[in-house]
């Protein structure tokens, strides 16, 4: 057991001083690099969306904008095809979601914050949202829900089966989805030709690109899920956030779009 403080000389109440201050500087020191390190990783050192003004006193944004844009490692897709999207194509705004199946946190955020930011931003023309598989919780039983979900989307019912699964998780404590589960998921979400969507589930037909997005957004450094970004990296966010965390970063980045 250490020394009480009370016995403790002054000189040696200075010296234990001055060692947890040499401690507070170090670990400070260490929060600033990792905030840095990881600002650098998401806007590629573009100082993406900033609108500070330079070192001549002119206003930068612009510029910086345009060049973190150039240097951000995701790209809004904007296919009219895809059926990992909701929303307008021409939307100010495209909001990226990494998400897996077996995620509790991600299944929070589709049950109580998806809804809000579909009816206030994609349904209004604001906000296009477009999702990437990251299986990185439930493993290869991820990447087989996932590959189902592809399966209901190429047939038009992608985001059904989506919520279908997530609404199923919250009623069964996240318990295992079996093939048949997948099937009467697929059903009640309205996929017309279960046969076609039962073999795809069976062979694996999708799970190779599944495993390919989930290797693209472990490259990009997403090591949680959900993870969200904006258009050029703007804003990343990580975690189930409240609906206010996300209307105030989306409401900045559709300003900065004006």
């Amino acid at each position: 057991m250490g020394t009480p403080i009370a016995a403790l000389s002054r000189a040696e109440l200075e010296l234990r001083y001055r060692r947890t201050r040499l401690v507070s500087v170090v670990v400070g020191i260490l929060l600033v690099v990792a905030a840095v390190m990881i600002g650098v990783m998401w806007q590629g050192g573009a100082g993406v969306g900033s609108t500070a003004a330079g070192a001549n006193g002119s206003n930068s944004g612009t510029a910086d904008a345009a060049e973190g844009a150039a240097n951000c490692p995701v790209k809004d897709r904007r296919d009219p095809d895809d059926f990992m999207a909701i929303g307008d194509i021409d939307a100010p705004v495209v909001m990226h979601e990494w998400t897996d199946f077996r995620c509790p946190w991600c299944g929070k955020y589709t049950r109580e914050t998806m809804p809000e930011l579909i009816k206030e931003y994609v349904d209004t023309g604001k906000v296009r949202i477009e999702i990437h598989d990251a299986a990185l919780v439930g493993g290869e039983e991820s990447v087989k829900i996932a590959g189902a979900a592809r399966a209901a989307g190429v047939q038009g019912k992608y985001f059904e089966f989506l919520d279908g699964v997530y609404e199923h998780q919250g009623a069964t404590d996240n318990a295992a989805l079996s093939d048949a589960d997948l099937t009467a998921l697929a059903k009640a979400a309205g996929v017309a030709d279960l046969d076609a969507f039962d073999q795809a589930v069976a062979e694996g037909t999708h799970e190779d690109a599944v495993r390919e997005s989930t290797a693209e957004s472990q490259q990009l450094g997403v090591s949680g899920v959900p993870f969200f970004a904006l258009s050029d990296c703007a804003s990343p966010l990580s975690g189930a956030q409240t609906i206010e965390t996300f209307r105030a970063a989306i409401d900045a980045k559709l300003e900065e779009t004006k």
